[in-house]
């Protein structure tokens, strides 16, 4: 053992050797930093030896300084790699939340990489030469879409939540239907964000019925909002009641310094109801209705980045703009710049709208996915005889807590790889082929739904299958 530990070359010799100095270019790390590495990966050896579990070739050896700069090669890839990468999504599941929720149409892309790249006038006001806010960027495109007087945006929609309860409600009471009481991704419930804001939770009704007296009989001094909660990610099914919010609008219309707030959650921007895709109430006519201020998330059905959005009477968001968690919850340049170039689709009406990759893949027609499935089958078929393929109807899910109860026909492609179970094929395409592939198993089948797939995905997800089965 001391022998194979003396047999080690010194750092300062192993960087004098040809490898180092091609790593060095190639890695485009300086010096100081690869020689870091390089003891690290000494010393790596050395307790494998002392340890009695070096599983490579013995020092001393030309084999063993290939298996070094091996390690150290793989070490740099590893260290040095993004760990946030591009997925393929083929599992028809369109705001799936492992993967990252909505994909942002190219307007937004283009608006993000230009503000990053650009110096911009975040919170500049350029005519009059002076401080602006980054309110100001996306307000007047929320107003024009949802017809709300005044809005504002924050880092998600639990903060939205939190902002409005922490700075209308606090001390005070909050009167909410105890079916509404949600919990959303993470463990997070409307109850606890509550709790920490400071107001107190006043719960009416039951957990299937609700009735408008529940909530007239618990207004007292003390009450500062009543509150809706859409259940945008469980739905009740039976003997149920609910109270509509125009009877809760009516009702603090009634009642002195008590506002109607309604968190929306997936913040339906256009009107899938009308293609019979769910029950998603539209922004819009909730204001229209008289709502106080409503909340909603910017990454779910309206198709844009991570955001919480806020919306609804100047004074009330007048007074959240100017609270202190105010910045505490804040959204930078950039996804601001991704929000405004949703919005901006929006704001074009229906041709704008095709453009958002949410609303789009929703959308899709049976008929279009039928015809890229047949496509796509007969592509493999003549390329590998590895794969049996056949396509099938199937459903796809909405996804991120949405539409929990809507299930979209869909057409999928089932294969069977006829040496590999659907749990090799699937973990294959998941970890030996970049960008990953992740797709849904059933009943031993790889199933791949091309909803969420682009035109260009789908060459690179044949390619891939062929690929994978030819190894």
């Amino acid at each position: 053992m001391k022998e194979w530990l003396r047999s080690i070359p010194p750092v300062h010799e192993l960087q004098n050797h040809g490898r180092f100095l091609t790593l060095l270019q190639e890695s485009n790390l300086d010096h100081a930093q690869l020689t870091k590495q390089l003891k690290e990966v000494v010393e790596y050896i050395r307790e494998g030896i002392l340890e009695d579990n070096w599983s490579g070739t013995r020092p001393g050896t030309t084999h063993f300084i290939d298996d070094l700069f091996f390690i150290l090669e793989a070490k740099i890839h590893k260290q040095y790699s993004y760990t946030l990468e591009k997925v393929i999504n083929a599992t028809g599941t369109i705001l799936h939340t492992n993967l990252g929720r909505a994909r942002l149409s190219e307007n937004a892309i283009n608006h993000v990489i230009d503000t990053a790249r650009n110096y911009s006038n975040l919170e500049y006001k350029l005519t009059e030469g002076e401080r602006g806010s980054r309110h100001s960027h996306v307000e007047a495109l929320i107003k024009d879409i949802t017809g709300a007087e005044a809005a504002m945006v924050v880092n998600n929609n639990a903060s939205a939540v939190y902002l409005v309860l922490r700075a209308i409600a606090a001390n005070k009471e909050v009167i909410v239907s105890r079916g509404q009481l949600v919990e959303i991704g993470g463990s997070f419930r409307i109850s606890s964000i509550m709790e920490e804001s400071g107001a107190r939770l006043i719960e009416v009704g039951t957990t299937n019925k609700t009735h408008l007296y529940d909530y007239e009989n618990a207004v007292s001094p003390e009450t500062a909002i009543v509150m809706k909660v859409h259940t945008s990610n469980f739905k009740v099914i039976g003997f149920t009641k609910s109270v509509e919010t125009e009877e809760l609008v009516d009702l603090t219309k009634r009642l002195d310094g008590v506002i109607f707030y309604e968190d929306l959650g997936s913040g339906a921007l256009y009107d899938f109801r009308k293609h019979g895709i769910g029950e998603e109430p539209v922004v819009r006519e909730v204001i229209e209705i008289g709502a106080d201020v409503v909340t909603f998330s910017g990454d779910k059905l309206l198709g844009g980045p991570q955001a919480g959005i806020i919306a609804g009477k100047k004074e009330i968001i007048d007074r959240l703009k100017k609270h202190q968690l105010a910045r505490v919850v804040r959204v930078d340049k950039m996804t601001l710049a991704a929000l405004e170039g949703t919005l901006i689709d929006y704001a074009r009406g229906e041709k704008g709208m095709v453009n958002i990759p949410t609303i789009r893949d929703l959308l899709v027609s049976l008929e279009e996915l039928d015809v890229r499935s047949q496509s796509f089958v007969t592509n493999i078929l003549q390329n590998t005889g590895k794969y049996v393929a056949k396509i099938t109807e199937g459903t796809s899910q909405v996804g991120g807590g949405t539409m929990p109860d809507v299930e979209l026909p869909t057409i999928v492609v089932a294969l069977k790889h006829r040496t590999l179970t659907a749990e090799q094929l699937g973990k294959k395409l998941r970890t030996e082929v970049k960008p990953a592939i992740v797709g849904r198993i059933q009943k031993d089948e790889f199933i791949i739904d091309l909803r969420t797939v682009t035109l260009e995905e789908e060459e690179y997800l044949l390619q891939a299958l062929i690929r994978v089965s030819d190894e």
